[in-house]
C-alpha cells in the first residue's frame, strides 16, 4: 500500500488521506494509493461511506507535470488516471471528496469521480491544463459539463481560470461549503449520504445552458478543449472520453505544449544559482528606501508595500513627490474599484509608504533602491551619497536598465554590497526582476536579492553585467532591426502587425512608442561610446526625438495616438522615413511579413547565443524566462532560445547567414554538433 495515501477509520466512515507534499500532486503512487484504499474501505462491511481529503494546505493541485515529459520522451506509463477515477466512481459506497486549497487539473478530475464534493470557503477548483498546452485527459471535459453545464465547462476548460467555492457551489461542481473544520464537515455530510442511492457523475445528463460562449483567438489546446467539451451532449460517455484522450495526446506532442511546459519548469529553474551554496546567508529585508518617485520608483515602492515591507520614497521636489504619491494612490484605488482588495487593504499599504524630501531614516534601511534617470553621472552621485549614509549591511541596489553596474559601484567604498535590481515597467505589475551581478557583488547579496524577488512575487533571473544585461541588450538588436526594415521599405504597421501575428504582445515600434522615444534617445546618448565605428545605425528614431515626437505620451511617434492611446498610421512619420532613406541612399522595396519576423526574431536569437556564450545568462532557459515575463514573447513558443530549438539550429544558422549576418560562435558550434540551446 502506498505510504503517500493512508486509510483510517472514524467510526463507520473511512477517511482516505493523500499526503504527497508540498501540493499532493498525482505523482506515481498517489492514484494507485487512492484506488487501493477506496477498494479496501469498500470491502470493509463496517464502513458506510468514504471521505477523501488532502493533508496539508491543499487537496490535489494537479498532475505531476514531469510525467507528461516522460510520455513525450517515449515512455509508456503504467497507470491510466481515467481508469482509477472510474474505479472510485464505481464504489458501492458513497465517496465524499473534501476539497481545500486547490483541486486543479487531475485533482478536479479525481474530485468529480467522487459521488459528492464539499469545499472549504477558500478552496478553488479549475481545469488549467490549457495553460501548459494541454486539455483535461482523465474525462474532465466530460464530467464537468454534467455538473456545471456546457457553458461553464467550456469557460473553465478553454480559458483555464480557477473558480472559487461560492461559484463552484452555484454551478453544482460542489455540493456544500464547509465552514470550520473541513474533515468534520465532510464526515458529517458523509453520514447524511451513507444510505442514499449512489449518484455517479458520468451517468448524469449533460446540462445545456443557452448558447455556448465564443472565444476569440484560441490556441491549439483551447480549440481541442472546446471540441472535447462540445462533444459531451452528442456522444456516449465512453466514446467522448476516447476523443478527449486522442486530443490530449495530440496536444501533448505539440510544440505548443512542450513550450508551455518548458516555461513552467523554467520559472522554477531560474531560481537555482549553480555557484551559490545552499547555506549562503540571506538577510531579512525589514525596511526599504527608494530614491525617485517617478514611474519606476513609485512602482518599486508599491512592490515593497504590497509585501508588507515599510518603504521610504524620496524625491528632490515636493511637486515630484506629490505627483508620484498621487499615481500610487490612483493605482491602489483602481484595484479597490475593481474588487481586488478592500479599502482597508489600500489604507494599510499606503500607511507603509513614507514620502519625504530628505534622507531621514535611510540609515535604518536594509535595502536602498535607486530609481533615477538613466544617467551615469547622476547615478554615481546618488550612490556616493547613500554610501555615506547607509549602514554597512545595507544592500545598495540600482534599477538601471542598461548602465554598467561596476562603474556605479565604483562610487562607493563597498562595491560588494552593490547589485542591479532591474524592475520592468509598470514595476507594480510586471513579474520579471533582473538581478544583475557586478564583479564585486558578494554572494549573500545575490542570495538575498533572489529571495527578495520571491517575497515581492517576482520571477527573479540572475544576469551578468554588460550594457543592457540580458533583456535590454537583446531588445536593442531587435528594435534596431525593426527600424532597418522600415528604412528599407516596410511600413510601421507592417512591422508591428507581423510581430503581433507571430504572437508578441505588441509590435516593436509600438513598444518604442509606449516606452518613450525620448527614453530610447537618452539611453543611446549614454551608450554612444560603445558603438562600433562604421556599423550601420538606425536613423529615424533620433529625428522623431528632435521633432518632439516621443510616442504615446505626446500623441505622435512611430504612429499617431488618439485620446485613448489608440494608434493609427501617421503619414508624416511615413514621409520622414522615406526622406531619411533617400538621403542615406538606402534602397526601398516591398518586404514580406516572413522576412520581417525572421529578421526581428532571429536577431534576438543570435544575440541571445552571444549572451549565453559570454556567461551573461547562466542558461538558455534564463533568457527564455526573461523574454516571456518581461518582453511579451509568446508563451506558447517557449521563449526565443526554445523557439530556435524548435526550428532546429542548423535552420536558424542557415537563415542568419542568408541575411549576411555574422552568426554567434555558439550557434555555429551547437548547429554543427546537432545540439540545442536548451539541451
Amino acid at each position: 500500500m502506498s505510504q503517500l495515501v493512508t486509510l483510517a477509520r472514524r467510526g463507520e466512515i473511512a477517511v482516505v488521506t493523500i499526503d504527497n507534499p508540498p501540493v499532493n500532486a498525482l505523482s506515481p503512487g498517489v492514484p494507485e494509493g487512492i484506488r487501493d484504499n477506496v477498494a479496501q474501505a469498500v470491502a470493509d462491511p463496517t464502513v458506510t461511506a468514504i471521505v477523501i481529503i488532502g493533508a496539508g494546505t491543499t487537496f490535489i493541485a494537479g498532475a505531476d507535470i514531469r510525467e507528461f515529459a516522460k510520455i513525450t520522451a517515449g515512455e509508456k506509463l503504467d497507470l491510466d488516471l481515467a481508469s482509477v477515477i472510474l474505479d472510485i466512481e464505481n464504489s458501492s459506497k458513497p465517496v465524499v471528496m473534501a476539497l481545500h486549497g486547490t483541486a486543479f487539473g487531475g485533482g478536479l478530475e479525481v474530485a468529480m469521480g467522487g459521488h459528492y464534493r464539499v469545499i472549504a470557503p477558500s478552496g478553488q477548483v479549475g481545469q488549467p491544463e490549457v495553460k501548459i498546452g494541454l486539455i483535461p485527459g482523465a474525462a474532465g471535459t466530460q464530467r464537468l459539463p454534467r455538473l456545471a453545464g456546457i457553458a461553464k465547462a467550456l469557460e473553465m476548460c478553454v480559458l483555464g481560470e480557477p473558480v472559487g467555492a461560492s461559484e463552484a457551489l452555484e454551478y453544482g461542481i460542489v455540493d456544500r461549503i464547509v465552514e470550520g473544520d473541513l474533515l468534520a464537515g465532510a464526515m458529517a455530510f458523509a453520514h447524511e449520504m451513507a444510505h442514499q442511492p449512489i449518484r455517479r457523475t458520468r451517468e448524469r445528463t449533460v446540462l445545456e445552458i443557452g448558447q455556448p460562449p465564443q472565444f476569440p483567438k484560441l490556441g491549439r489546446a483551447g480549440q481541442a478543449a472546446a471540441r472535447a467539451v462540445l462533444a459531451a451532449p452528442h456522444m456516449a460517455f465512453e466514446d467522448a472520453c476516447r476523443l478527449e484522450r486522442e486530443l490530449f495526446e495530440e496536444c501533448l506532442r505539440s510544440n505548443e505544449s512542450k513550450a508551455l511546459i518548458h516555461a513552467f519548469f523554467g520559472e522554477r529553474t531560474v531560481a537555482k544559482i549553480p555557484d551559490l551554496a545552499k547555506d549562503t546567508p540571506i538577510a531579512e529585508i525589514r525596511r526599504a528606501a527608494v530614491i525617485g518617485a517617478g514611474t519606476m520608483g513609485g512602482g518599486i515602492a508599491m512592490n515593497y508595500a504590497n509585501a508588507g515591507i515599510p518603504v521610504i520614497v524620496k524625491e528632490t521636489t515636493q511637486e515630484a513627490l506629490d505627483r508620484g504619491l498621487g499615481i500610487i494612490q490612483k493605482n491602489y484605488f483602481n484595484s479597490v474599484k475593481k474588487g481586488r482588495f478592500p479599502q482597508s487593504e489600500m489604507d494599510r499599504r499606503m500607511a507603509l509608504i513614507t514620502p519625504q524630501l530628505g534622507w531621514d531614516d535611510f540609515e535604518n534601511a536594509d535595502i536602498i533602491v535607486e530609481a533615477v534617470f538613466e544617467n551615469m553621472a547622476l547615478k554615481k552621485s546618488v550612490f556616493q551619497q547613500i554610501d555615506a549614509i547607509a549602514r554597512p549591511t545595507c544592500i545598495l541596489a540600482t534599477n538601471t536598465s542598461t548602465l554598467d553596474i561596476d562603474e556605479i559601484a565604483s562610487a562607493t567604498k563597498r562595491p560588494e554590497m552593490v547589485v542591479g535590481h532591474h524592475f520592468f515597467s509598470p514595476a507594480n505589475v510586471m513579474r520579471l526582476l533582473e538581478v544583475v551581478r557586478g564583479k564585486a557583488t558578494c554572494k549573500p547579496v545575490i542570495a538575498t536579492s533572489m529571495a527578495l524577488g520571491r517575497k515581492l512575487k517576482k520571477i527573479a533571473v540572475l544576469a551578468g553585467n554588460c550594457p543592457g544585461f540580458i533583456g535590454n541588450r537583446m531588445i536593442h538588436i531587435y528594435l534596431r532591426e525593426a527600424q532597418f526594415l522600415v528604412e528599407e521599405g516596410a511600413s510601421v504597421e507592417d512591422v508591428n502587425d507581423a510581430l503581433t501575428d507571430f504572437g508578441m504582445a505588441m509590435g516593436p515600434l509600438a513598444m518604442s512608442d509606449l516606452a518613450g522615444i525620448d527614453v530610447g534617445w537618452r539611453i543611446r546618448q549614454e551608450s554612444k561610446h560603445l558603438e562600433i565605428p562604421g556599423e550601420r545605425q538606425p536613423l529615424v528614431a533620433d529625428k522623431l526625438y528632435e521633432l518632439g515626437r516621443y510616442g504615446q505620451k505626446t500623441g505622435r511617434g512611430w504612429s499617431m495616438y488618439d485620446a485613448n492611446r489608440k494608434p493609427s498610421p501617421d503619414p508624416e512619420t511615413a514621409a520622414l522615413i522615406e526622406q531619411t532613406a533617400s538621403e542615406a541612399r538606402i534602397p526601398r522595396r516591398q518586404i514580406q511579413r516572413e522576412e520581417i519576423v525572421d529578421r526581428c526574431i532571429l536577431s534576438l536569437i543570435n544575440e541571445g547565443a552571444r549572451i549565453l556564450e559570454e556567461g551573461i545568462a547562466l542558461r538558455a532557459v534564463d533568457i527564455d524566462v526573461v523574454y516571456l515575463n518581461g518582453y511579451g514573447f509568446p508563451r506558447y513558443r517557449g521563449g526565443p532560445m526554445f523557439y530556435a530549438d524548435t526550428l532546429g539550429l542548423p535552420e536558424v544558422l542557415h537563415r542568419i547567414e542568408a541575411f549576411g549576418w555574422e552568426p554567434a560562435p555558439l550557434l555555429v558550434k551547437l548547429a554543427a554538433e546537432g545540439k540545442t540551446f536548451n539541451g
